[in-house]
């Protein structure tokens, strides 16, 4: 196997930052991690949970008294605060410009994020598993239309993903030693 098959592409390799930046998720009904990029540099990163200060709803045990999980509500609003939103806010609070830079998350961002992240001047969103459909989607479509965004699903390959595990259970030094 050559270098250009072991190594992730810049894609491959923020997208799973972000997948790692999701195992923080405080979020019981799903974690998702995302992770700011700009000139191949990471700027800042998010995952979704309660707000700073709040406590966390894997702490508890659940979302709302009564609920396991804010997906179990039609009427109650998720406590959790977006990982896309979290890693602006976090580009926020240390002075960080976001214009012209690009999203990785693990999840298609929601409308909110994505008005939020073409706000803060992002205009790239690379995202691993999709979320929009129906009239979202067209809403979605019609941001993209204007040129405001672009978003592409992409796919972490068998390869990568293998490569990665075991980059993770294993001392790397040691790993690569023995290839």
């Amino acid at each position: 196997m050559n270098d250009l098959e072991q190594r992730p592409t810049w894609d491959e390799y923020f997208l799973l930052m972000a997948k790692l930046a999701a195992t923080r998720s405080t979020c019981l009904a799903f974690p998702v991690g995302a992770v700011i990029v700009k000139d191949r540099q990471v700027v800042a990163t998010g995952y979704n949970g309660s707000p700073s200060g709040s406590v966390h709803c894997t702490s508890q045990g659940y979302c709302y008294p009564g609920l396991e999980t804010c997906a179990a509500s039609a009427s109650l609003p998720s406590r959790a605060v977006h990982a896309e939103a979290n890693a602006i806010a976090q580009a926020a609070r240390h002075g960080i410009a976001t214009e012209g830079a690009t999203i990785y998350v693990t999840l298609e961002p929601c409308l909110s994020c994505l008005k939020l992240i073409i706000s803060a001047g992002i205009r790239e969103v690379f995202y691993e598993t999709s979320f929009n459909k129906g009239e979202k989607a067209l809403v979605r479509d019609s941001f993209i239309d204007e040129g405001l965004v672009t978003l592409k699903q992409i796919y972490l390959s068998e390869k990568i993903t293998k490569k990665s595990a075991d980059f993770l259970s294993y001392p790397t030094s040691l790993l690569s030693a023995g290839n």
